[in-house]
């Protein structure tokens, strides 16, 4: 029974179910053939390869066998959900500053050592990197800070 709850055969069956999520979303698209393929041609063969992988990982892990699966840490999951969707909702009222400053001091919560030093320099490096990325270099509209950037 330990096999079967081990991290490489369950990963293996996630891969198998992705893929057979694929199948069923795509068997509308037409296939067409190797030369003249059709919209359903490629999502079809990757799903099939990523089902074969799939496969492949739960045998070798079965065969093999592999680390047990831990339980899951729910506190992490939590935080770092939060920080996301509190990032989501300030993001168009606030700007990008207040949203990213959010959104990292809730996440960091989540982890087992908390540092203010390192989480306001995560803070800081963060929003220095997006504003230039998407404000300066992609020259996105976005407010840095509603009503002042």
């Amino acid at each position: 029974m330990s096999r079967f709850l081990s991290k490489d055969f369950l990963s293996g069956l996630m891969f198998i179910a992705f893929g057979l999520v694929a199948l069923y979303f795509g068997q509308k698209l037409a296939l067409g053939t190797t030369v003249r393929m059709g919209p359903g041609y490629v999502p079809r063969m990757l799903s099939i390869i990523l089902m074969s992988l799939g496969g492949l990982i739960c045998v070798v892990a079965l065969v093999a066998g592999s680390e047990p699966v831990e339980r899951p840490k729910l506190r992490p999951i939590t935080l770092v959900t939060i920080g996301v969707i509190a990032f989501a909702l300030l993001f168009e009222r606030a700007g990008l500053l207040p949203a990213l400053v959010v959104l990292v001091l809730i996440a960091s919560l989540g982890g087992e050592e908390f540092k203010i030093t390192e989480v306001i320099g995560n803070m800081v490096a963060l929003a220095i990197l997006c504003t230039l990325v998407f404000k300066v270099g992609l020259g996105m509209n976005i407010s840095i800070v509603r009503g002042v950037w």
